[in-house]
């Protein structure tokens, strides 16, 4: 079969929002095996063009994925336990689940513990037996060099200070002193080389899992968070493009002022970047990301756009994002030299917020897409006008929600308001005003709500899994502001049927986004 790419951005299609980690599988958590490549299938079956997946990388606080400790790295948790069974370095009988982790949400402390020990099994495996692909894996260390050395430093030195946080490490180690480095990687060698092994890992099933998208025509789109986590490899390997005081700790860091999740803003704890030292740096760092990124997906949605132009700081002592400035971003140059240096790589424009016209200024030069969502179409949003339908430009993407919004159904459902700005008066008329412009009884609200998005002329219809099922709010990814019961959502393998198959296919055909014949792909 010849292999098939996908859709540009540029061409009408459809696709599906949802997390690895919500897959089904026996181990507690979505992975790369098995059941990641019957999802690909499902797409394809489905009509669907794009896959888009959450942030990637190992989990932070409140194990969310936009709070990683590398910009780089893989997540190994997604590593698939089944597919080292078949590479020979586990066997069948090592990787029978414990009854807890058949559940329907990611318990990610004991899904931690369960694969930490199989994959330190499977690394002891691996140097014993001197398998074929020791020389892959000597290949991919030099390859990835530029983040992987740094990387697995940290992770090991983490473990040797007891998960302490690296501004507490000892004074020669935390300002990264050569003579200290060398001394630590001596003696911290196997445990690197574990680290690097699990990368690996994981970037070999990634391709396997990129490949299978590849032959039945589905894109992946990433995800790039603007900011990166205080506590990570990226800023203790490159202290001197953030701002930070003598002992690491960040004297500024990024937020939201109040909006429409809180009345407080939302308090995300990121340091923030010295831009003028990157520009100096021709933005080194920031173009590494954007290579590695764009070897595992064929477009990438950017977190937070309108950090590019300015974002929300406070100080770091600060308890709430209620009071601080807007200091200013990149702007296009650092765009130019990604463009230059990458080609013109496939970016989408996550301009919600609180967007200026200079942030749209900046997406239009750029020319990047821009996105829409529909729970913000109906109410007191201050860009309410521009997520109507009616109002939609060609080159956006649509989304009924995303991972910060409730499901579809819950949002129709849930009358509270202590975790928005609206009141309850403001929730009936949003809701009543939404029923007259969808036509709708409620009865489907999703569907309805789903249909309106494959109407739009944006080019690209972007669906969140729980609305094509139909799910409330105990199926909801995360909610902003709290750091509890988030991105723990799971899919049942039984969800996938043929008659959801069906009804998704002939809602994308009516609108006229049915994957279609193959198309050259941008940025490759």
């Amino acid at each position: 079969m010849t292999p098939m790419t996908p859709k540009s951005l540029a061409a009408r299609a459809a696709g599906i929002l949802m997390s690895l980690s919500s897959l089904p599988g026996a181990h507690g958590i979505g992975d790369l095996g098995p059941e990641a490549h019957r999802f690909v299938d499902f797409l394809a079956s489905s009509g669907q063009s794009w896959w888009q997946t959450l942030p990637v990388g190992p989990v932070g606080r409140g194990n969310s994925p936009y709070d990683s400790s590398s910009a780089f790295a893989g997540n190994p948790m997604y590593i698939s336990l089944e597919t080292l069974v078949a590479k020979r370095l586990l066997s069948k009988s090592q990787i029978e689940p414990v009854p807890t982790l058949r559940v329907r949400r990611v318990n990610y402390s004991e899904v931690t513990r369960y694969k930490e020990a199989r994959l330190r099994r499977a690394f002891r495996t691996f140097e014993k037996k001197n398998p074929s692909d020791r020389g892959q894996f000597d290949d991919f260390r030099a390859k990835n060099v530029v983040w992987l050395a740094d990387f697995g430093l940290f992770a090991a030195l983490k473990r040797a200070f007891g998960g302490a946080p690296w501004n507490s490490w000892d004074r020669d180690i935390r300002i990264r002193k050569k003579a200290s480095l060398r001394r630590v990687r001596a003696k911290l060698k196997r445990e690197i080389r574990y680290q690097e092994f699990l990368q690996y890992l994981f970037e070999s099933q990634w391709q396997q899992l990129r490949a299978r998208c590849g032959r039945r025509g589905i894109g992946l789109i990433g995800d790039v968070p603007y900011f990166v986590a205080a506590e990570s490899a990226d800023v203790w390997a490159n202290q001197e493009v953030f701002h930070l005081d003598e002992r690491g700790r960040p004297t500024i860091v990024a937020g939201t002022p109040p909006d429409y999740f809180s009345s407080t803003g939302q308090m995300w704890g990121n340091p923030i970047y010295r831009w003028g030292t990157l520009r100096e740096r021709e933005y080194d760092w920031w173009v590494e990301r954007f290579r590695g990124t764009f070897r595992r997906f064929d477009a990438v949605r950017l977190d937070h756009f309108i950090g590019f132009h300015r974002c929300w700081a406070v100080s770091g002592k600060a308890r709430t994002a209620k009071h601080g400035r807007w200091v200013p971003g990149s702007g296009k140059p650092l765009f130019d030299r990604v463009f230059r240096i990458l080609g013109h790589v496939q970016l989408i424009a996550e301009d919600l917020g609180v967007v200026t016209p200079e942030v749209r200024a900046l997406r239009d030069d750029v020319g990047l897409p821009s996105i829409r969502v529909l729970q913000f179409a109906f109410g007191k949003d201050p860009d309410a006008e521009n997520h109507k339908p009616h109002n939609h430009p060609k080159n956006c993407v649509v989304y009924t929600g995303t991972h910060d919004n409730d499901t579809t159904i819950g949002w129709f459902t849930d009358r509270k308001t202590n975790s928005t700005t609206r009141s309850k008066a403001d929730i009936e008329r949003e809701l009543a005003f939404a029923l007259r412009y969808l036509k709708s009884d409620g009865h489907e609200v999703n569907w309805d709500m789903i249909r309106l998005a494959f109407m739009s002329v944006a080019n690209l219809a972007i669906i969140p899994m729980q609305d094509f099922l139909g799910l409330g709010s105990w199926a909801r990814m995360n909610v902003p502001g709290t750091e509890h019961g988030n991105w723990e959502w799971r899919i049942s393998g039984r969800n996938l049927t043929p008659s959801l198959t069906r009804r998704i296919i002939a809602i994308t055909e009516t609108y006229g986004r049915l994957s279609g014949s193959p198309t050259v792909r941008k940025g490759s």
